[in-house]
């Protein structure tokens, strides 16, 4: 069945793993006869810092509209993204800060302990880079980066978070490591 959905580049470069795991994703979601929307941080013009947070109102860059009607689209979010300092770069958690507020992404409501969740209804996967052994960054650090996301951030607004494949260490990886890689997310992209 096809889906709709948006790809987000959290990654500032193109030219990077997460770059080269967007394209194969996109092009093997396009090929199964999904509809594909992409959304390359690293492209768009906006200001990453909530200003006054939720006290006043920081208008929208159009870029900033223009993402807030791609995820109104998509069913389906996939997020790539590397993990630097143990969580997810600061252009993703401006996006974040500028783009899921109050009324587009959650809702505050009078006596009750949490918002509501207005997101609801649709499943993302995250396709993670880092330099650290996933399973260090797992055992020892407690994976902070994919807790941030899955939990406080995606599923705090109702989007399900489904698949997560964290790729690493990049560092020192080879050709043939980085395209298994690949067609990992090659292959959730395509199902």
């Amino acid at each position: 069945m096809s889906k709709r959905i948006l790809v987000i580049l959290g990654h500032p470069s193109h030219d990077s793993f997460c770059g080269a795991l967007t394209e194969r994703y996109v092009q093997a979601a396009k090929d199964a006869g999904h509809q594909v929307r992409e959304l390359r941080l690293g492209s768009l013009d906006f200001d990453p810092i909530l200003r006054e947070g939720y006290r006043q109102v920081q208008p929208l860059e159009a870029d900033l509209l223009q993402a807030q009607a791609d995820i109104t689209w998509a069913e389906h979010l996939t997020f790539v993204y590397p993990i630097w300092w143990g969580a997810i770069p600061a252009l993703l958690k401006g996006f974040f800060d500028r783009v899921f507020l109050p009324g587009f992404a959650f809702k505050y409501r009078p006596g009750k302990a949490f918002p509501e969740q207005l997101l609801r209804g649709r499943s993302a996967d995250l396709l993670v880079t880092m330099d650290t052994p996933p399973w260090y960054y797992r055992w020892v650090y407690r994976m902070p980066g994919l807790h941030q996301m899955r939990k406080t951030t995606l599923a705090f607004c109702g989007i399900r978070p489904r698949k997560t494949l964290t790729f690493g260490p990049i560092l020192g990886s080879t050709e043939r490591q980085r395209e298994i890689w690949l067609k990992q997310a090659q292959a959730i992209a395509a199902g």
